[in-house]
């Protein structure tokens, strides 16, 4: 397979929960280009193959102490106006209450960042640009890849951009024709980690030039929806991947894959990784007039040890409910979705054995919505 870049698959796992933990990572050296804060990172995914704008600009802007130096003009542009935290949070373009709305709800121009009702400023990556490019043939079938970041049930609507739309315009809709739909695809490992994806196999459509591959992910177990721009270029490429540092380090990106992995039977599983199932949250709530105390007992499922945990949840739409004080946990918040990840000591859990956390609320709470527990 040949690439335009070293993208190998070197593995750099990082624990979701401490990026989650993680508030400020200061790097002042006075031969660094770029002084930066980071700030906390969430989820959920981005497209990995063909590469979406966020997910090649961080990794291009990457260097090896930690620190953002964009090498690609047009990832310059996006950090000189935003900074870095859309980029530490590249896998965190996303509506709260999307709920699979398209037009008349994503405003034409700013498809890339799907609207900017998310917490991240993404605007820039709406603009039009030298960004990376991956290089493809037409009616090739390769490996579709998307970051799995945190795992959640729905489909991938998947639209190309028409023959003569403009591209020195920022997307629109009436620029885009959808060309296909993959539902609740596998993964090839477990949430939480930078070279791990859900994947499925691609027919790519019959296109010349460039083109903008426009990737909707719409969940089916709540409103909340995410959003990727991915720039091709069809001209008999094979997954080449031009305008990135060279020696860029890609995860999950190895140029492409024209033989993809075989497609789950009826009778193989469609979802989960090697983590998936190895913890459980149960929550035990005790309410009154303006609000509730909640004691979280998290268990340890599994075989082996586990090293950490996220348990991940959503407060129903305008409940107004907030937290107020936490204990045992460090929580996160964006929007209705929370997160709550080890305080440090309750991190590791025996197997069989259970840690607690807990946190009161102002608001009417009577009962917990569903807890997604994700070990690490």
């Amino acid at each position: 397979m040949s690439t335009a870049t070293a993208v190998g698959l070197r593995s750099r796992r990082r624990r979701l929960v401490a990026i989650l933990a993680l508030i400020i990572a200061a790097a002042v050296a006075a031969t660094l280009s770029t002084v930066f804060t980071q700030a906390k990172s969430e989820a959920h995914g981005a497209t990995v193959f063909p590469g979406s704008r966020q997910y090649f600009c961080y990794f291009d802007a990457l260097t090896e102490n930690g620190s953002l130096d964009p090498y690609n003009e047009a990832c310059q542009s996006a950090f000189d106006q935003v900074g870095a935290t859309p980029f530490y949070n590249w896998f965190g373009n996303l509506d709260a209450n999307g709920a699979g709305q398209t037009v008349g709800y994503i405003p034409d121009g700013r498809l890339c960042d799907g609207g900017g009702n998310g917490p991240y400023d993404f605007e820039p990556f709406n603009d039009p640009g030298d960004w990376p490019r991956t290089h493809v043939t037409a009616g090739d079938t390769v490996e579709w890849r998307y970051n799995n970041w945190a795992h959640h049930p729905g489909r991938f609507d998947l639209y190309i951009t028409k023959d003569g739309w403009n591209p020195d315009e920022p997307l629109a809709w009436d620029d885009l024709e959808q060309f296909t739909t993959i539902q609740d695809p596998p993964q090839s490992g477990g949430s939480g980690a930078d070279e791990n994806y859900y994947y499925a196999p691609l027919t790519l459509p019959q296109k010349s030039g460039y083109h903008i591959v426009f990737t909707h992910w719409v969940r089916s177990d709540s409103n909340e929806n995410f959003y990727a721009c991915s720039d091709v270029v069809f001209d008999g490429g094979d997954g080449e991947i031009t305008g990135i540092r060279p020696g860029a380090d890609l995860p999950g990106n190895d140029g492409g894959v024209t033989e993809p992995t075989e497609t789950p039977t009826d009778d193989e599983p469609t979802t989960g990784g090697p983590t998936d199932g190895d913890c459980t949250a149960v929550a035990d709530v005790s309410s009154w007039d303006s609000g509730a105390t909640v004691q979280v007992t998290v268990t340890n499922t599994g075989d082996a040890n586990m090293g950490s945990w996220m348990v991940h949840w959503l407060w129903p739409p305008d409940s107004g409910i907030e937290i107020t004080q936490a204990w045992n946990t460090e929580i996160s918040t964006m929007g209705d979705m929370q997160m709550a990840s080890p305080s440090g000591w309750n991190a590791s859990i025996a197997s069989g054995e259970s840690v607690n956390f807990g946190f009161n609320v102002s608001g009417a709470l009577s009962s917990m919505p569903e807890l997604d527990c994700m070990p690490d």
